[in-house]
């Protein structure tokens, strides 16, 4: 089976390449999804959070308090490489266990962190999703109401464009409607049959 990574910068329109993947019958794998489960309550690694972040990072009830872990990592580069030496691996082995349970000819594995936590080179392809930094912004704001201030932090932490595109086999540009990303989308199905070796696609 044919592995592909799927990144790509906050607001470039991840959500939107797995959920036309997903329509045409591709498993899509978001670490995302598979971080949330990882930090539900009563997790390992919420024990291993609060030891390293302190008791202010849960809330009463013993759940993550996500928006004052944000603020500490976005603003303490060691402490963010901390809490990406306590989630990822878990994550990562979750989704592989995830992947071993399907058998078409591809799957996605949607990594936002794909370059920056080294994982590039575990998969077959490297795909990269891009947007200028204007468009994905707005996208943002209207998405989660983030302010200026946050997105741009966040951008800090991620790979550049450069190095996005230095990194990619296969490069989606959403600088358009939905229609023109589904239709190079569609595309790129077409050529990941071919590469898995599904004959007449």
């Amino acid at each position: 089976m044919l592995r592909i990574a799927l990144t790509g910068g906050i607001g470039s329109g991840k959500s939107a390449v797995s959920d036309r993947l997903i329509t045409l019958g591709v498993p899509v794998f978001d670490a995302d999804d598979f971080s949330h489960q990882v930090t539900q309550p009563g997790e390992p690694a919420i024990a291993a959070i609060a030891d390293a972040f302190g008791a202010q990072v849960l809330t009463a009830d013993g759940s993550l308090d996500r928006e004052a872990l944000r603020q500490i990592i976005f603003a303490d580069t060691k402490a963010r490489h901390r809490l990406e030496a306590i989630l990822h691996p878990e994550i990562g082995r979750r989704m592989q266990a995830a992947a071993l349970t399907v058998t078409t000819p591809y799957c996605v594995f949607s990594i936002p962190l794909l370059l920056e936590t080294g994982q590039a080179a575990d998969f077959d392809r490297v795909l990269v999703v891009e947007a200028p930094v204007a468009v994905r912004r707005e996208r943002v704001q209207e998405r989660s109401g983030l302010s200026r201030a946050a997105f741009d932090a966040i951008c800090k932490t991620q790979a550049t464009a450069e190095q996005c595109r230095q990194a990619a086999d296969d490069l989606l540009i959403n600088d358009d409607s939905l229609a023109a990303l589904h239709a190079q989308i569609d595309t790129l199905h077409r050529r990941y049959l071919e590469l898995a070796g599904v004959k007449g696609c």
